[in-house]
């Protein structure tokens, strides 16, 4: 099943995408809650009403009279209020962009899954991502796959792990690297550059749609893993050409090291990590060896991310300049 959030009557609206057309969630029955939050919070009943409605529709039992055409709406995030956002960093092309291409880091990864938080007040979906001036300076995106979770839980084992995935959505994670940069130079761990964006959607793919595309795990590893095509186009170009079999961890194993002594919640999301090259810098690396991909270096404002993937479906963001009567680099020049 897809699992939509829209704006209706300027009010957060969760509905099912069933072959073109948006059926909200009181169309399939009407018990079932009709926002995202509630639906996880009530995910072991909600989802197989929710599935028997879909059954419904395609039976034509549910008139497709009552739907709403995708095109009139306006989409937000899948789910628009998580209650934590972790981003793994669990690919070798990722770590490739470390300060040092010769420590082991790749071979530690394979073993221990690690991720950082990122501020989940600022999710969004398709469509238009503000910019502070700022953060146009060297912006950067990666590519993203997510679970969100749907039931609570603490000290999850990798083996029972897959039971609390929800489903799986697309991420366009945006990052500041000159802020970035700029705070790391400060403290290790500060996160300036990487807290104002992260685009999500066009919906959440729970398991049973995934099946088709399961693939066997590899060896050493525990858990589901998908082998889901994944591309990219900044500006209608190729830049990454990628499959979610590249990743290094799998969610279960993912969860298992978030769940440790944490309690974890349905509505919090957790990204295994960039798929592919990683991000713009890595890409540009690649392409001066003469592969295929994008020519810029950077986003700059009027820029079109577009990143679609499988039944994960497309998700398209425009970067925009949000106008600022101060500058926060030129501030940490100064007191630098």
């Amino acid at each position: 099943m897809k699992l939509i959030s829209y704006l209706k009557e300027g009010h957060e609206q969760l509905a099912a995408y069933i072959d073109g057309d948006v059926f909200d969630m009181d169309l399939l029955h009407p018990d079932l809650p009709n926002t995202m939050s509630m639906f996880l919070n009530y995910w072991e009943d909600a989802l197989p009403m929710a599935l028997g409605g879909e059954i419904m529709v395609r039976e034509e039992k549910i008139s497709r009279k009552k739907a709403v055409p995708y095109d009139s709406i306006q989409l937000i995030a899948p789910v628009p209020f998580p209650a934590s956002f972790r981003n793994g960093n669990n690919l070798q092309a990722d770590l490739r962009q470390g300060p040092s291409s010769e420590t082991n880091a790749t071979t530690v990864v394979n073993h221990f899954p690690v991720f950082h938080f990122s501020n989940h007040h600022s999710i969004q979906g398709p469509g238009t991502v503000n910019c502070m001036p700022d953060q146009l300076e060297d912006l950067d995106v990666e590519v993203v796959v997510a679970v969100v979770i749907c039931k609570q839980g603490r000290n999850i084992a990798a083996a029972e792990a897959d039971d609390f995935i929800g489903g799986l959505m697309l991420i366009n994670n945006f990052s500041a690297r000159r802020l970035q940069q700029k705070a790391v130079q400060q403290h290790p761990t500060a996160a300036t550059g990487n807290d104002f964006a992260f685009a999500t959607g066009p919906w959440l793919v729970t398991l049973d749609e995934l099946q088709p595309f399961e693939t066997t795990t590899q060896d050493n590893h525990t858990g589901k893993s998908w082998n889901l095509a994944i591309q990219t186009k900044l500006n209608g170009t190729l830049l990454i050409d990628a499959t979610s079999e590249m990743l290094h961890c799998t969610f279960a194993e993912m969860i298992e090291r978030a769940s440790y002594g944490v309690n974890l919640f349905p509505g919090d999301v957790i990204g295994i990590g960039p798929v592919g090259k990683g991000s713009l810098p890595e890409c540009n690396r690649i392409n001066a060896s003469g592969n295929t991909g994008a020519a810029a270096k950077w986003l700059k404002e009027g820029d079109v991310v577009e990143t679609a993937s499988d039944c994960l479906g497309t998700l398209s963001n425009t970067i925009a300049r949000e106008e600022s009567d101060f500058s926060l680099l030129d501030n940490i020049e100064m007191h630098g």
